[in-house]
């Protein structure tokens, strides 16, 4: 079996049961854009990553965020960039982007859309970042096509070293009893970009995590965990000793992640 078609049929192993669906109000996938929001307005002064350095060394130059949500992958290189476009399918996302490169004073616009599926509307740009997008993404082959069709010097595409829902797989089995996959992971991603004849260098990294609010912490596990608020004790029970306060704030687990930077010249 190819790497392409590996990594869509692991995907799709992360479907989860209509009888889960249909006793949630709100999807599991959806995505804490607060959170999400304090990661990007960090990353405008942070000392770059090292998917931010891939992308300095091919500025400066404009900037294509592809799957950008509030926009932490292109913020983190705007110092450097002439005009950052930020393309991804929310609105909601899209707007705190909007308000944090306004009031930054950086040159930007927005495309509302799925990759590849408004390609045809997005700028060719020098260089092209894709963070934590590919694991929602089941057919790289044209996703990889366009970003690389998009980009003039580079493309970098970071995403965590296994899937990011699987730290909390312990939980599934716990208040579920579901067992939950642990394949694709970025091995996988790598071998299917040279299978596109795309020649990425790799590097892994280790990033630690910020704690976060009780509330919010709590709040988003039961999004993911397709639990109702009502619940929250249930999960608490579940978590165990593994809820604590740390620097703060609060955690399940380790605060630091294995992260996996990918990328190829055009």
């Amino acid at each position: 079996m190819s790497a392409l078609d590996e990594w869509r049929d692991a995907l799709a192993t992360w479907a989860l049961p209509d009888e889960i669906l249909t006793k949630t109000r709100r999807s599991p996938w959806e995505f804490p854009w607060e959170l999400f929001r304090r990661r990007a307005e960090a990353a405008l002064d942070a000392e770059p990553t090292p998917s931010a350095a891939r992308a300095f060394e091919a500025l400066p130059g404009t900037v294509l965020d592809v799957g950008a949500g509030p926009g932490a992958a292109g913020l983190a290189v705007a110092r450097r960039a002439d005009h950052v476009t930020a393309v991804d399918q929310s609105e909601e996302a899209l707007a705190i982007f909007e308000e944090i490169a306004t009031r930054a004073g950086i040159s930007h616009d927005t495309l509302t859309g799925t990759w590849p599926d408004v390609a045809p509307h997005a700028p060719v740009a020098d260089v092209v970042v894709c963070n934590h997008v590919l694991y929602n993404v089941p057919n790289l082959e044209p996703f990889l096509q366009e970003l690389t069709a998009h980009g003039r010097r580079r493309v970098v595409c970071e995403i965590t070293a296994r899937h990011p829902r699987a730290e909390i797989n312990v939980l599934w089995k716990r208040l579920h009893d579901l067992d939950r996959p642990t394949q694709p992971i970025a091995d996988v991603a790598e071998a299917a970009i040279a299978e596109l004849g795309l020649s990425a260098r790799r590097e892994d990294w280790t990033v630690r995590l910020s704690p976060e609010p009780r509330g919010e912490l709590l709040g988003r596990l039961l999004v993911e965990l397709a639990l109702e608020p009502e619940q929250e004790p249930d999960l608490v029970a579940a978590l165990g000793e593994d809820l604590r306060e740390v620097e703060g704030g609060w955690s399940v687990g380790s605060l630091e992640r294995n992260l996996v930077t990918l990328w190829w010249d055009v």
